[in-house]
């Protein structure tokens, strides 16, 4: 069944996804109830560690990467991988543009703020290496480039995340005779971050997909296999949302201010690292598919891992793990929106264009 350019964007989604901001919601208003009339269950949930990772946010964040990464056609992504110009362009919006956009916006917005503005500055360091996958399905991204995008901010994070947090935290401000802020980060819980959040379901996904063609065949895998498991990157996204209000929703409640504060730099830089991403992506040649796909990379970040980074440096109850709480909350609805955006401005600003969901088939998005 294919569609009109004329096609409204939410006729084009399925019904889950069409009330995705309903089932966000309901999600968000359900965590924290439960956090408020059944205190204990989140002193349960955050006692549940292992290696200083939670296991419920880890089984919800798992849960809800293993369908996009089943859906990567692997085979095709080491063509993309060799791509410089892809790769420059990646490079220098995640891990240049973005680090440094999140550094000013912090001091423009929060300079009264030390501890909210150093929060701000860690989560623009950790790059996208979850959500990503589920906002660029959504928008009829390319799979195989934002698998092989991952992987890339994955080995830089690892990398770089130390190295920018000191310059960043320490030289740039104090270059700028701004305040320093001292902080150590450990190379071994970054590492772990991404080996569990992206090692498991990325292994899970690369093992379906080489099986599942192998023992049945292609056709089976993407007609029948798939739109079975492509509810659970939802219910793991809904279960993670509940979890991390039911753990931190009393805090959010109590300090609404801090909550807009800090929401306005983290608006402004999701906007303008996703319009930026697109403008570039696009006056280089890219198509659509690619181009969103660039977008929400540079768009994104990895809360989880700023969020672990911010409590082991500085403590569960300091601001900057507030920050870093409040990021996903905030970054959930707004990247939502803009998929919207992306689906809207597809035959406007890619005419034509094939990979353009315009163009495109419903089933080729959601299979």
């Amino acid at each position: 069944m294919s569609t009109s350019p004329s096609t409204p964007v939410p006729a084009r989604l399925s019904f889950l996804d069409r009330w995705l901001p309903v089932w966000i919601i309901a999600a968000m208003v359900l965590g924290i109830l439960l956090g408020r009339f059944i205190p204990s269950l989140g002193r349960l949930l955050d006692s549940w560690t292992v290696g200083g990772i939670s296991v419920p946010i880890a089984l919800g964040l798992l849960v809800m990467m293993y369908p996009p990464l089943a859906k990567v056609r692997y085979d095709k992504t080491g063509k993309i991988a060799t791509d410089r110009r892809l790769m420059s362009i990646t490079v220098a919006l995640n891990w240049i543009l973005g680090p440094a956009l999140m550094f000013a916006l912090a001091w423009l917005l929060l300079p009264d703020l030390p501890e909210y503005r150093t929060g701000l500055v860690i989560i623009g360091l950790a790059r996208c290496i979850a959500m990503v996958l589920i906002w660029n399905d959504l928008a009829c991204g390319d799979r195989e480039t934002a698998a092989v995008l991952v992987a890339i901010n994955s080995v830089f994070q690892v990398v770089m995340f130390s190295v920018l947090g000191w310059f960043y935290l320490q030289v740039l401000p104090s270059w700028l005779g701004l305040e320093t802020t001292s902080a150590e980060f450990s190379f071994t819980a970054i590492l772990v971050s991404v080996l569990v959040f992206l090692g498991i379901p990325l292994l899970a996904g690369f093992l379906s997909r080489v099986l599942g063609e192998r023992i049945r065949s292609r056709r089976w895998y993407e007609t029948r296999f798939l739109p079975r498991i492509s509810p659970l990157a939802l219910g793991g996204l809904l279960y993670t949302i509940v979890v991390l209000f039911s753990l931190q929703g009393g805090q959010l409640t109590a300090n609404p201010w801090a909550v807009a504060r800090i929401a306005v730099p983290l608006v402004l830089y999701f906007f303008i690292m996703f319009v930026l991403a697109t403008v570039v992506s696009r006056a280089v040649g890219f198509g659509y598919a690619t181009s969103t796909t660039i977008a929400f990379t540079a768009a994104g970040n990895n809360f989880e891992l700023a969020i672990a980074v911010s409590i082991g440096t500085f403590g569960a109850m300091s601001g900057q793990a507030l920050a870093g709480t409040i990021g996903p909350l905030i970054e959930v609805p707004v990247l939502l929106a803009l998929v919207y955006v992306a689906m809207w401005w597809a035959p406007r600003l890619f005419p034509g264009d094939p990979t353009s969901p315009s163009e495109s088939t419903v089933h080729a998005r959601v299979r």
